[in-house]
């Protein structure tokens, strides 16, 4: 994982590990986010949305809203997750046309995280 958190930064500290929708089948992105000039000082995180039609699309909202609070993000890949609320499971697969498959492993770790009550969340190569 390139980089640390450090607690001590609010900012980062500040932003969600994972936003996701509440179910559904969806793209999704990884980004590193930093304070700028400081890529020492960085958090990974991950973006998803039915909303959009591109990975692009995800991308491009999710840095125009961190520039507005200082920080720069680069996306490190994507992919899909389907997400099942009701049966509590998710999983993560696929790639991104124009980033590339993003380390789905991560994406689980950050899942986990967020979701600890779930039943299943997973990752393939399909």
């Amino acid at each position: 994982m390139p980089g640390k958190v450090l607690e001590m930064n609010p900012i980062l500290a500040g932003i969600d590990d994972v936003a996701i929708d509440a179910s559904g089948r969806f793209k999704y992105i990884l980004c590193k986010v930093y304070q700028d000039g400081a890529k020492d000082e960085c958090k990974l995180i991950i973006r998803g949305t039915a909303q959009a039609e591109f990975h692009a699309d995800i991308y491009d909202h999710l840095d125009s809203s961190l520039e507005d609070i200082g920080l720069t993000c680069e996306c490190l890949g994507g992919g899909k997750i389907e997400h099942n609320a009701e049966a509590k499971t998710i999983n993560v697969f696929g790639l991104s046309q124009g980033y590339g498959k993003a380390d789905h492993t991560i994406a689980v770790r950050l899942l986990r995280e967020k979701y600890p009550n779930y039943n299943s969340i997973s990752c393939s190569d399909d």
